[in-house]
């Protein structure tokens, strides 16, 4: 009799949490939701002013400029949501004071590329799929942004482009997984950011996230409270993957590195 009564309040206590969860979910999503589009409309009506004045004040090109609004933008709305989730950043050693580098990402959710704030610099240039240059909203800013479509752009204009990025100190990052996870499991990697590094000498480090699956997962709607963790690896040397199939070998590498950091990660607890 006490193991079933001990059963039933177990029973009853996860349903209490999972509707306390989805209650904090709905509360979470009426108050988010609006907020980060008006923030986006807010910083919408003023880019004109706030680029011109950028440029005034750091005589950065246009780009650069645009990255840091970007990145500024990614900072508004982790405030927003900032009441409902929780943000912790590991193994940040390995990217202060790094050179100029490929970064490599993990994909949960819509929301990783806002999370991305969290990095301790401004200037990164994203390399995505073609379907979110057609967000007629964003669409202008990143290309503005000099923005990669590793979809349908020939690897000869990708590479010119990533070594420009790269000889002016910026950073590159990739999606490897080239679409979200719908399981949380680790997807097959295509290889072009680890060719990209093969073929340029540029460091690679590994970026790893979490919680941001439980915030947005793929086909939903309603936010959920998370709590998300950045870790970032130490970067790749890539001189020892030379010869025709090397970024294979590094890909392979990386891909087990960032697979063993990801379960450790979410064996933790929420």
């Amino acid at each position: 009799m006490a193991a079933g009564n001990l059963g039933s309040y177990n029973e009853d206590g996860m349903e209490g949490r999972d509707g306390f969860c989805r209650a904090g979910g709905w509360i979470m999503t009426v108050f988010v939701y609006p907020l980060l589009v008006l923030w986006t409309l807010f910083c919408i009506v003023c880019f004109p002013a706030a680029f011109f004045c950028w440029k005034l004040l750091t005589r950065w090109d246009g780009g650069r400029i645009m990255r840091h609004i970007i990145w500024i933008y990614g900072h508004g709305w982790m405030a927003i949501v900032s009441p409902f989730v929780r943000f912790r950043r590991e193994g940040f050693e390995n990217l202060h004071g790094a050179p100029a580098s490929i970064l490599v990402l993990n994909h949960r959710s819509f929301f990783d590329t806002y999370c991305m704030a969290l990095l301790p610099f401004h200037d990164v240039t994203f390399a995505v799929r073609a379907w979110p240059f057609r967000m007629f909203w964003y669409s202008a800013f990143m290309h503005l942004a000099g923005y990669l479509n590793v979809e349908t752009t020939p690897w000869d204009d990708i590479r010119r482009a990533s070594a420009r990025v790269l000889e002016g100190g910026g950073h590159l990052l990739f999606f490897p997984e080239g679409h979200r996870s719908r399981d949380g499991e680790l997807q097959q990697f295509s290889g072009g950011a680890f060719r990209l590094a093969v073929e340029t000498g540029a460091p690679l480090i590994p970026l790893c996230i979490t919680g941001t699956g439980e915030l947005l997962p793929p086909g939903r709607f309603r936010l959920s409270p998370a709590r998300i963790i950045l870790r970032a690896l130490p970067a790749m040397d890539v001189s020892g993957f030379q010869g025709k199939n090397g970024h294979r070998a590094l890909m392979r590498q990386v891909r087990e590195l960032m697979g063993e950091a990801l379960a450790e990660m979410d064996r933790e607890p929420r």
